[in-house]
C-alpha cells in the first residue's frame, strides 16, 4: 500500500510533489506542536486537579474531623461524612468495613489497589470512572491525637470523589484547539506551497517551452534570467546552449545551401556541352555498325557513359529543385491504370512484367512525376531483383495502393531504413552501377509531393516489395 502511494507520488507532477510534501510537514510540525502542547496542558490540568483536591481533603479533614473516641459510633461517620462533603466532593468514612451513609459513594467503588496504599498514612489519588464520567477519587487514613499529645494513625479511612467534568472540559477544548492548529498550519502549509511552486514552476515552464520552441526549430529562442540562484544557472547554460547551437545550425545551413546550389549550377552548366555531346553521340551511334572494331567499341563506351552522365545530371537537378522547394505538382484527373501501362510501354517492360491492376481508380495526380515513380520502382526491381515482377493497383476508398514486387533475395535488414537515401547502394562491392543512385530518392520525394508514403520491405515469400499508397482526396 505504502509503495503504491510512493510510487504515485514519484509520478505525479512537480506541484503536487511540493504542496504533498509542504503538507506533510506542516502537518508534521503541527502535531508535533499542537501535540506536546495539548500533553503538558492536559497533564498540568489534571495534575493541579490532584493536588487542590487532595489539599482540600487534608484541610478540611484537619479542620473538621474531630473524634471523641475510638471506635467511632455509625454517628460519628455519617457526621464527619457530612461535614467533609460539599457539592463538589462526595465522601465517604470507613471504619473496620463500615461505613457512612446517606452518601452515593460506596465501598465497592473504591479500587482495592487504593485501599491498600492508603495504609502508610499517606494521601493517595487515582481517576475511576462514575456515571460515564471521569472522577478523581481522594483518599487517606485520619491520625488521632492521643491524651499525651502524640497522633496516632487510626484506621478510619476518608475517601473523596471529585468530578473531573470542568477539566475534562478545558482538555476537550484544548483538543478542538491543537487540531484546528492543525488544520490552520496545513492550509498555511498548502498555500505557502503553491506560492513556493510557483515560483519554482514559472522558470522551470519557462525552460520546457523555450526547449520545446528549439526543438521546433525556433534557434532564436532564448529564457530570461532572474537572479542568481540556481534556476538562473540553468537558464544561463540554456540560453548559452542555444547560441551556439543556433551558430552551428547557421554555418550547417549556409555550407548546405552553398552546397545545393554548387550542384544546381554545376548541373546546369553541364546541359550545354552535355546536349553538344549526346548530339555527337547520335552521330556515333548511327557511325558505329560501320567503324572498325576498336573504333565502334569506344565509340559505344562514349554513348553509354553520355547517357548516364546525362542522366545524372538529370536528377541532380530534380534533386535540387526538391531541395529549394520549387518543385511543384501539375496535377490532373487521370487512371491510374493506364498511367501504369503507359509507363511500362514506354520503356519496352509490358512483356517483362506482370500487371494486377483495378479498373476505374482515378486520382489527381501529376502525370509525369507518378511516370517517374513507377518507372524508378519497376526498374529497379527489373535491375536488382529476380523475375517475375509484378505490379499491383487497387482503392479502398480512402488509400491508392500500387505495389511493386519481385522474387528476388530481397532486401538486408541492414539495407531497408537506408533504402531511399541519395547515392545509397546495397552492394558495397559494386563500386558503379548502370543508374545515378538517386532513382529511389526521386521517387519517395515524388510521393511525399503528393501527400503519399513510400515504403519498402519484403514479401513473405521473399523479394523486395514497394508499396506506394496515395490517398484518394488529396490533403
Amino acid at each position: 500500500m505504502i509503495a503504491r502511494w510512493w510510487n504515485a507520488v514519484r509520478h505525479s507532477g512537480l506541484r503536487a510533489r511540493l504542496v504533498l510534501i509542504f503538507a506533510l510537514l506542516g502537518v508534521v510540525t503541527a502535531v508535533a506542536v499542537s501535540g506536546g502542547m495539548y500533553i503538558q496542558a492536559r497533564t498540568a490540568i489534571l495534575q493541579t486537579a490532584q493536588d487542590t483536591s487532595a489539599n482540600q481533603l487534608i484541610n478540611s479533614i484537619t479542620a473538621v474531623v474531630s473524634i471523641p473516641n475510638l471506635p467511632p459510633t455509625q454517628s460519628d461517620l455519617d457526621t464527619i461524612a457530612n461535614r467533609l462533603s460539599n457539592r463538589n466532593n462526595d465522601v465517604l468514612v470507613v471504619y473496620r468495613g463500615r461505613t457512612s451513609r446517606q452518601n452515593t459513594l460506596t465501598l465497592g467503588e473504591i479500587p482495592p489497589e487504593l485501599q491498600d496504599r492508603i495504609g502508610g498514612g499517606s494521601v493517595v489519588w487515582q481517576r475511576v470512572s462514575r456515571f460515564h464520567q471521569t472522577y478523581l477519587l481522594v483518599g487517606t487514613r485520619v491520625g488521632v491525637r492521643m491524651a499525651n499529645g502524640r497522633v496516632v494513625l487510626s484506621e478510619l479511612e476518608v475517601y473523596s470523589a471529585r468530578s473531573l467534568s470542568a477539566e475534562q472540559a478545558n482538555v476537550d477544548a484544548l483538543a478542538v484547539q491543537a487540531a484546528l492548529t492543525g488544520l490552520l498550519s496545513l492550509v498555511f502549509a498548502v498555500l505557502l506551497a503553491l506560492l513556493a511552486a510557483r515560483g519554482v514552476l514559472r522558470p522551470v515552464r519557462q525552460l520546457g517551452q523555450a526547449a520545446r520552441r528549439l526543438g521546433e526549430g525556433d534557434l532564436s529562442t532564448r529564457v530570461p534570467v532572474r537572479g542568481s540562484d540556481e534556476l538562473a544557472s540553468v537558464a544561463r547554460t540554456f540560453n548559452s546552449t542555444a547560441e551556439v547551437l543556433e551558430r552551428y545550425v547557421g554555418d550547417l545551413r549556409r555550407m548546405e545551401a552553398d552546397a545545393r546550389r554548387f550542384v544546381a549550377d554545376v548541373s546546369h552548366e553541364l546541359r550545354t556541352p552535355l546536349a553538344a555531346m549526346t548530339a555527337v553521340t547520335d552521330v556515333l551511334d548511327e557511325e558505329a555498325p560501320h567503324m572498325p572494331g576498336d573504333a565502334a567499341q569506344a565509340a559505344n563506351l562514349v554513348s553509354q557513359e553520355t547517357h548516364k552522365l546525362t542522366r545524372l545530371v538529370n536528377d541532380l537537378m530534380e534533386i535540387s529543385r526538391f531541395d529549394s522547394g520549387a518543385a511543384a505538382l501539375a496535377l490532373n484527373e487521370v487512371d491510374m491504370a493506364e498511367i501504369v501501362r503507359a509507363s511500362l510501354r514506354a520503356r519496352g517492360w509490358s512483356d517483362k512484367v506482370q500487371t494486377d491492376l483495378q479498373t476505374g481508380v482515378i486520382a489527381s495526380v501529376d502525370p509525369r512525376r507518378m511516370d517517374v515513380i513507377i518507372a524508378n520502382l519497376v526498374g529497379n526491381a527489373l535491375k536488382y531483383g529476380e523475375p517475375p515482377v509484378t505490379v499491383r493497383l487497387h482503392a479502398d476508398g480512402i488509400w491508392i495502393t500500387v505495389e511493386v514486387s519481385d522474387h528476388g533475395d530481397g532486401l538486408a535488414p541492414e539495407v531497408l531504413p537506408r533504402v531511399f537515401d541519395r547515392f545509397y547502394k546495397a552492394d558495397s562491392a559494386r563500386p558503379r552501377s548502370e543508374g545515378s543512385g538517386l532513382g529511389l530518392a526521386i521517387a519517395w520525394e515524388n510521393a511525399r509531393l503528393h501527400r503519399g508514403v513510400l515504403a519498402a520491405g519484403n514479401g513473405p515469400d521473399g523479394g523486395a516489395v514497394f508499396t506506394l499508397r496515395l490517398p484518394v482526396e488529396p490533403r
